[in-house]
């Protein structure tokens, strides 16, 4: 079996702070704007519990099956899935079908988005002051 990193979320371990969204927002932007960030952080029960979502880097993504232009694969390195924008015709698909909506049309870039790990290095997790986001790899303990 070909081992793959993903993020592991702590929804216990979340404060809510965005800072997370701000260092993605900024890798990928260039500027700070959490809602254009390529994680999630859904906030409940009056902002007490905070839960953030990441791509699955899924084993079977339905993202990739349903593109009619093979325009997502998974980077051979880190196994993240990946978006080729030269492919994508931002047909809506891979929105559609995500199990957990973590890919979407950019409004400016009018082609899909999602999470590609960072090249293997997520600046969500290196900012993330309370470990809610840890980068693991298939195979770690604590899988399941």
């Amino acid at each position: 079996m070909t081992r793959k990193i993903f993020i592991r979320t702590h929804f216990d371990l979340c404060t809510g702070c965005e800072l997370c969204q701000l260092a993605c927002s900024q890798r990928l932007l260039g500027g700070y704007n959490p809602h254009r960030a390529l994680l999630r952080i859904a906030h409940a029960r009056e902002n007490l519990y905070h839960f953030p979502t990441v791509c699955s880097q899924c084993t079977n993504p339905y993202c990739a099956t349903v593109c009619p232009v093979d325009a997502i694969e998974r980077n051979a390195v880190t196994g993240a899935m990946v978006v080729d924008h030269d492919k994508c015709v931002a047909c809506g698909l891979c929105h559609r079908y995500c199990p957990v909506q973590m890919i979407w049309i950019d409004p400016d870039l009018k082609k899909s988005v999602k999470c590609d790990l960072c090249g293997g290095d997520p600046c969500c997790v290196k900012a993330c002051p309370t470990g809610a986001l840890e980068l693991a790899t298939t195979g770690d303990d604590h899988d399941g």
